[in-house]
């Protein structure tokens, strides 16, 4: 290891990587194109399909996000960096939930699918030293609840709505400062 202290590394990731702007920007495009999906489909099953496959987009949108912003992805003298890297696909642990969801009862797939989205955002809090991320993750994930409970179901597309506007705020309050 270099001799930078741990707090350097950390500033390091967090000035290189514009505390993830390239990822809330992709994030909140993502959502955006989901909520249209949700909006215009008919079936539930078909609109979890779409949600899916268009997800698929996200790694692509963040690198294009990546050169608008210029940000660094790879630090390779920096030991920390891989773990925003690793915080990020920590979602994909909680797939099985949602694929259980999509098989069982595809009418909550949006809105499951926003919590494990918001949730993921929570570490990024310490991380970034960013209290907006912890206020964001808990906002989406509680909301969006909140937002499946209450709405009727031919509403429910504003669940991703609610959470592309959530990472929109997010992404300029970190790009304010």
């Amino acid at each position: 290891m270099n001799d930078k202290s741990f707090k350097e590394l950390k500033l390091e990731v967090q000035e290189a990587s514009k505390k993830g702007i390239d990822f809330l920007c992709a994030g909140s495009l993502l959502w955006l194109f989901i909520t249209l999906i949700w909006y215009f489909t008919n079936s539930p099953y078909y609109k979890s399909i779409f949600t899916f496959m268009i997800a698929g987009l996200m790694l692509p949108l963040a690198y294009l996000g990546s050169k608008i912003f210029n940000t660094q992805w790879k630090l390779p003298s920096n030991h920390l960096q891989p773990l925003g890297v690793w915080l990020n696909f920590a979602q994909l642990v909680y797939f099985p939930i949602l694929i259980f969801i999509f098989l069982i009862s595809p009418d909550y797939f949006l809105m499951v699918y926003s919590i494990i989205t918001g949730a993921h955002l929570f570490p990024y809090a310490w991380l970034y030293d960013e209290i907006a991320y912890a206020i964001i993750a808990i906002l989406i994930s509680v909301g969006s609840l909140f937002l499946q409970l209450y709405l009727p179901f031919e509403m429910i597309w504003i669940i991703a709505l609610f959470t592309s506007i959530s990472l929109l705020m997010l992404f300029f309050k970190i790009r304010k400062g």
